[in-house]
This record gives C-alpha cells, sequence and structure tokens, in this order.
C-alpha cells in the first residue's frame, strides 16, 4: 500500500513520529507522500523524508488557505525544495471556496503559479478542490500537459468524470468510510478506472469511521490505510489484493516512485 497524502509535518505527529512510521510498516504501507502545505511544511516534509529515503519522499507547495501570502518569492523557494529528487510533486496546491481564507484572486495566481511550476519541473500536481464552481475545471483544461491526482476528492460523480477526462487520478480518503457524509463517494468510486485510483489518508485528519473502537484522540494516521481500501474492495466488489495492487501501481506510475 501506498499513502500519497499524509500530513506528517503536523505538529500533533513531532512527539511520536518514528512510532507512527513503525505502526505504518508493520500495517504493510510501503511508502508514504508527505504533504507540503506552506513553505515551512513544503521544507519540513522535506526534511523527514530525507531521514527515511525509499520509505518516505514529499510535495512541495502552498495550499489555497494560504495563498494571500504567495507571491514571485514563494515561487522561487518552491522550486528551490522541489528540485530535490525525493520531492515528487507540486501542491497541495487548488482552490477553496468553502472556506475563502484566501481571496478568490490570490487562490486563482497561486493556483496557475504552482502549476506553472509542475510544468517546468515535470512533475504532477497534487490539487485541492472545493466548491469551487467549476473553475479549477476549467484552469485545469489551460494544462492538459500536467499530469495530478485531485487530492481528498468528495465532489459528485459528474464532476469525477470531467476529471477523469482530463486524464488526472482520483484520490480517496476515510471519507468514504463516513456513515453519515460518505454515500454519494461510496457511489462515485464505481466509475474510477482501475488505473486512475489512488488512496491516501490526509493524516492527521478523516480518520476511518470503520475503525472500531475509534482512538480517543480520533488523530488519523497512515496505519488505518488498510481501512480506506477495504471500504474500496467492498464497494467496487473488488478484492482487497486486487486493490492494493492498482493503487500500489498508480502511485509508483504518477510519482515516479522508486
Amino acid at each position: 500500500m501506498i499513502d500519497i497524502g499524509a500530513n506528517l509535518s503536523d505538529k500533533v505527529f513531532r512527539k511520536d513520529l518514528n512510532d507512527v512510521l513503525t505502526r505504518a510498516k508493520n500495517a504493510q504501507v510501503e511508502q508514504i507522500i508527505l504533504t507540503g502545505t506552506d513553505i515551512e511544511h513544503s521544507t519540513l516534509a522535506f526534511d523527514i523524508a530525507q531521514q527515511h529515503p525509499g520509505f518516505l519522499c514529499s510535495t512541495a507547495g502552498v495550499h489555497p488557505h494560504l495563498a494571500s501570502t504567495f507571491d514571485i518569492t514563494t515561487v522561487h523557494v518552491l522550486q528551490e525544495i522541489a528540485e530535490h529528487k525525493l520531492v515528487v510533486a507540486v501542491g497541495e496546491t487548488g482552490l477553496d471556496f468553502f472556506r475563502n481564507l484566501s481571496p478568490k484572486k490570490s487562490q486563482v495566481y497561486a493556483f496557475e503559479a504552482q502549476l506553472d511550476l509542475a510544468r517546468n519541473l515535470n512533475l504532477p500536481a497534487f490539487i485541492h478542490d472545493r466548491d469551487t464552481n467549476g473553475l479549477l475545471l476549467e484552469i485545469l483544461h489551460n494544462y492538459r500537459d500536467v499530469p495530478g491526482v485531485i487530492h481528498c476528492f468528495t465532489g459528485s460523480t459528474e464532476l469525477m468524470k470531467e476529471y477523469l477526462d482530463l486524464g488526472f487520478y482520483i484520490g480517496i480518503t476515510g471519507w468514504i468510510c463516513d456513515e453519515r457524509r460518505g454515500t454519494a463517494l461510496r457511489k462515485s468510486v464505481r466509475y474510477i478506472p482501475d488505473d486512475k485510483l489512488l488512496t491516501e489518508t490526509d493524516a492527521p485528519y478523516l480518520i476511518p469511521r470503520t475503525i472500531k473502537p475509534l482512538p480517543r484522540s480520533r488523530r488519523n494516521e497512515p496505519s488505518y490505510l488498510p481501512y480506506v481500501l477495504r471500504e474500496l474492495a467492498l464497494t467496487r466488489n473488488q478484492s482487497l489484493e486486487h486493490i492494493t495492487q492498482i493503487t500500489t501501481r498508480n502511485a509508483k506510475q504518477l510519482f515516479e516512485l522508486d
């Protein structure tokens, strides 16, 4: 199994990160991609990955919530980070009009600048999309040559199919394990082709609610990735072995993992 998105640079992991990684290995998680969400965490994610080559790698990007801080200097710093071999994607980038923690204009500027960076570095993009009313999709039509994944997809089946038509991979998290919010997603994932499916925890967020009993802390971590794969296997009427095989293969292909 490969976890394509875990925020292990988050402060909630600082005291026991080695234990978290050991549990992931024991759960048969082969590799983990650490998500960069701003300059600080992109740098920290890369630093952590350097300590565990072959098991960890990272991304470099600025989340849309922080797009108001994005400028030309940010681009240069991200490029310095992303030029390292252990950095396998640009992002987390995208648009988020649900919270609008940064102005829409700033989000679009930061998103397009990071797509340009991904194009220039020949890297895939790690993309966040929430309540963008088709604008993010419209922008991606101008970047058909940039591969990537729609991270933590929770949108409609129709939207998912449009991303698939553009060649994007679809990242599925523990949202699919939520009996309250995951109903629509469980229907949508049946339409994802085998060669476009990816899995992630988005740790420490979105802990699978199928874990019984749920940990008291409610902190998600990569060792819980099997719960996502099991729900996918059940929903798609495929074996767990098959889901594990295709998602591992897809991650290695998109991110060019060793």
